[in-house]
């Protein structure tokens, strides 16, 4: 509920899993005799009604050590996130596996008071203060048949309900990127999250400090680009990042193909074409069926892919967030390999390998995990693969697709959606029906071929192995009956053997073909 404008008291609804670990810190704040206000975040999407797990506290006190109290009463565990800065964060047990995302309380000390302490943070709407024992007495009449005592009084000096109201991002003071430079990332994305703008005054504040990102830890970096793509329309995000100075700061290497030209079939420049691959990654795995669009109605899609792109992967971020990396960065390396020969023809030969070589470097530099950074090296270097994979007009022999899905492994699900994204972002708004259909109907066969129980190499047991394979052909350890067990499982991928005699005998004339 959008505040009213009286700018007194708030209608909140306080969620249930907050409210035991609030009276169990309320109680070893008692011990202590230590004030406690919940802030930031958590108070904004309180008064937004959007769903929040992440509680942050401001404490007058030692935070650390009432943080580690109560996570021992609580069950939960303690993290010490900064010992010079008193900060200090709870991660609550789940009651269940199932239950969804953790629950965490971030403690942080304060000295002299609350009001300094909001003067100092990064924008107006997470600048507002209520004191926990408020934010738990409104909790309690929610639940109660008169709710008059669930308004909640909100300590509000820098005008952060007005900004709610206006749905903007306003910095607090002209030190605030100073202070912190991982604000000016996280600008861009309290602005996707909340669907809010930046107002002028910080746009222009972001623009003068966008030299401070490069001073900033690479996890801190890593973990606010992600979360950022990881939110609907990713490309206007990145195209936000790019307008402030920001996008190229971060990942240098995309600097290169800004107005580097490719052949006419493509609508965008290198540049602009790596910014919008992302969005056609979300178009094509989330939101299926919610809007009428026909491209999307025509594309492949099988219902376990929703849990497949809503796995976290790396870092606690999803796979679709992964892949909506890929896409960013699969053409990072044309115009390093670009070439204009004697008829005007641009070619970008090795594009795909060099590319995920530099995207290893990308990746490492942002700290990203050898899981994710294994993910966007193959889904680059592959990108490319489904389309050659063609023969003319013949779709794609079981065989070729075994081997795609072998060589790729977890990974050839996503090559196959960031290909369709390439092909998308490639037309711009040229998309013609007749083509796309086409290029679906290339994906769904290998899609299906990969995916069917019967056709999966990886569902199907072993039907011969080393030893047996040895014992009746007589062959000695070695290379060979690697060799022999690797043409076996192909043919079993292809379902043109399905019995061990079978197998043993496609191996048998194998070895009588030298």
């Amino acid at each position: 509920m959008i505040p009213r404008s009286d700018g007194a008291a708030h209608r909140i609804e306080l969620p249930n899993p907050a409210v035991a670990p609030l009276r169990q810190l309320r109680a070893n704040l008692a011990d202590s005799g230590a004030e406690a206000y919940v802030v930031g975040g958590f108070l904004r999407d309180l008064i937004l009604g959007i769903p929040a797990t992440d509680i942050d506290l401001a404490v007058r006190g030692d935070a650390i050590a009432i943080a580690r109290d109560a996570a021992k009463a609580l069950g939960a565990s303690f993290v010490l996130l900064h010992e010079e800065h008193a900060i200090a964060r709870i991660v609550l047990p789940r009651s269940e596996p199932d239950d969804g995302p953790r629950w965490t309380l971030d403690l942080t000390s304060y000295s002299g008071g609350i009001e300094q302490d909001l003067a100092g943070r990064d924008f107006a709407i997470n600048a507002m203060a209520a004191s926990l024992d408020d934010v738990l007495a409104c909790g309690d009449a929610a639940a109660a048949p008169s709710d008059a005592a669930s308004e909640l009084r909100l300590l509000d000096l820098c005008g952060g309900l007005d900004d709610i109201r206006a749905r903007r991002i306003r910095v607090v003071s002209v030190d605030a990127f100073r202070s912190d430079a991982a604000r000016l990332l996280r600008a861009v994305r309290l602005a996707a999250r909340l669907g809010f703008t930046i107002d002028e005054p910080t746009r222009l504040q972001i623009g003068r400090d966008a030299h401070l990102l490069t001073g900033v830890a690479a996890e801190r970096l890593r973990d606010e680009f992600l979360k950022t793509l990881g939110e609907p329309d990713a490309t206007a995000s990145l195209r936000l990042m790019d307008e402030l100075g920001l996008l190229c700061r971060l990942i240098p290497e995309l600097e290169e193909s800004r107005d580097v030209e490719q052949p006419r079939e493509h609508y965008w420049d290198v540049f602009y074409h790596c910014l919008e691959t992302p969005s056609h990654v979300e178009r094509l795995t989330e939101g299926r069926g919610e809007a009428e669009d026909s491209i999307i109605a025509i594309s492949p899609w099988r219902p376990q892919l929703e849990a497949h792109f809503d796995e976290e992967v790396s870092d606690g971020h999803t796979r679709r967030t992964i892949v909506k990396l890929a896409g960013l960065l699969h053409d990072v390396a044309k115009p390093a390999t670009k070439t204009v020969d004697d008829t005007g023809r641009m070619r970008f030969f090795g594009h795909d390998a060099r590319g995920a070589d530099m995207c290893q470097s990308i990746l490492r530099r942002l700290r990203i995990s050898s899981r994710g950074v294994d993910l966007v090296d193959t889904m680059v270097r592959h990108h490319l693969r489904p389309t050659q994979m063609r023969q003319g007009v013949e779709l794609p022999t079981p065989r070729a697709i075994y081997r795609f899905f072998r060589d790729l492994g977890e990974a050839a699900v996503d090559t196959l959606y960031l290909n369709m994204a390439d092909y998308l972002a490639a037309k711009g708004h040229a998309v013609e029906s007749g083509d796309w259909a086409g290029h679906c109907r290339l994906i769904t066969h290998i899609l299906d071929g990969g995916l069917d129980q019967e056709g999966a190499p990886r569902a199907a047991p072993k039907l011969l192995d080393g030893h047996a394979l040895m014992e009746a052909l007589g062959l000695p350890p070695g290379p060979q009956v690697g060799r022999l067990l690797e043409a076996v499982a192909e043919a079993q991928g292809a379902g043109e053997v399905t019995t061990p005699e079978e197998a043993l005998e496609l191996a048998r004339r194998l070895v009588e073909a030298g």
